[in-house]
């Protein structure tokens, strides 16, 4: 079991894992399907992605790669599942912000640890989100909404996908930032809160971009902003948060990880990969589609992307004041 005091011990010498991995001259090749596990269910941003990273694999490997959802606390099944997986190459965790960052710093003991037990292979996608509300709630623009909310403290009602969510971090940072109290009503996912407030009964919500895109597309919510940190080139109307909340930016971003003591080797080559399949025009344009930002990095980088990570989404959470019920 792992304290989260002990947590930041190991970023240090994290990147020392994957040093040299890059000389290793032998050309590893999967001998089984690989599978990439998600520790949500089917539909939501994180299994998307995996299927998306399934896409690439399969591509570029003599083998296919398949998605294994395995759903329940927060990720936390799914980590497990695969730190206690055989690291020979075959099993990969489709990981998200939420499940690898934020829940080291959300839960007191996790039965892993997000550092030692696992080798990071890449980062494949950055993830925005977009404030959308429902086109009867009467802010028709960012600025109106800070207005509204300034003058209103706590009427605001904001849906999020639970304490700890995404959702839940977008918005908490814009009340910091923006000096705003909205109300927060917690679903069990994302999918709900959007659907109640397409139905009118919240006003708000800070939703992913995958999650949103149809219903912005089909006139069922009003977008309001994008949480980059500038305007994105998919929504070239939406004004970024910042321009009326200076200094906001939040994002998110999924990635795959390999138990510790995968061979180098074969991180290298499914690393390739997925950044081969990035470069996809087909498939790269579905994930600019998406919202999503294509990444596509080395072990390296996604190592030291992650390190600092841990600090910074350790702040949010102590911003929110999300804890584990």
């Amino acid at each position: 079991m792992i304290n989260r005091r002990t947590l930041i011990t190991g970023i240090a010498a994290a990147p020392l894992m994957m040093r040299g991995a890059s000389a290793q001259g032998a050309e590893w090749v999967p001998s089984r399907p690989i599978r990439l596990v998600v520790g949500f269910a089917a539909g939501g941003s994180t299994d998307t992605t995996g299927r998306l990273m399934a896409q690439a694999l399969s591509a570029a490997l003599p083998q296919p790669a398949v998605v294994e959802n395995r759903v329940g606390a927060a990720g936390n099944i799914a980590t497990e599942h695969v730190a206690r997986s055989a690291p020979d190459g075959h099993t990969l965790v489709v990981a998200s912000m939420g499940s690898q960052a934020v829940n080291a710093a959300l839960y007191r003991n996790l039965p892993f640890d997000p550092i030692k037990d696992f080798t990071a292979v890449s980062l494949f996608v950055k993830s925005s989100s977009m404030l959308v509300a429902h086109p009867g709630f009467p802010a028709r623009s960012l600025a109106d909404l800070v207005a509204f909310a300034r003058a209103n403290p706590g009427r605001v009602n904001v849906g999020t996908a639970g304490a700890g969510s995404s959702q839940h971090f977008a918005a908490a940072l814009f009340e910091h930032l923006a000096q705003v109290q909205f109300t927060h009503i917690n679903y069990r996912g994302g999918a709900p809160a959007m659907t109640d407030l397409v139905a009118g009964r919240v006003d708000i919500v800070f939703s992913p971009i995958v999650e949103t895109v149809q219903q912005i597309r089909a006139d069922q919510v009003r977008a309001l902003a994008i949480t980059r940190a500038q305007r994105s080139p998919e929504f070239p109307d939406v004004p970024a948060v910042a321009e009326a909340v200076p200094g906001y930016e939040f994002s998110s971003w999924l990635g795959a990880f390999a138990p510790a003591g995968t061979p180098p080797a074969a991180v290298q080559r499914m690393s390739q990969a997925l950044a081969a399949g990035l470069r996809d025009p087909q498939l790269r344009e579905r994930i600019l589609s998406l919202g999503y930002e294509p990444v596509g990095s080395t072990p390296e980088e996604f190592t030291a992307f992650f390190a600092a990570e841990m600090p910074r989404v350790a702040e949010l959470v102590r911003i929110s004041g999300a804890k584990v019920e």
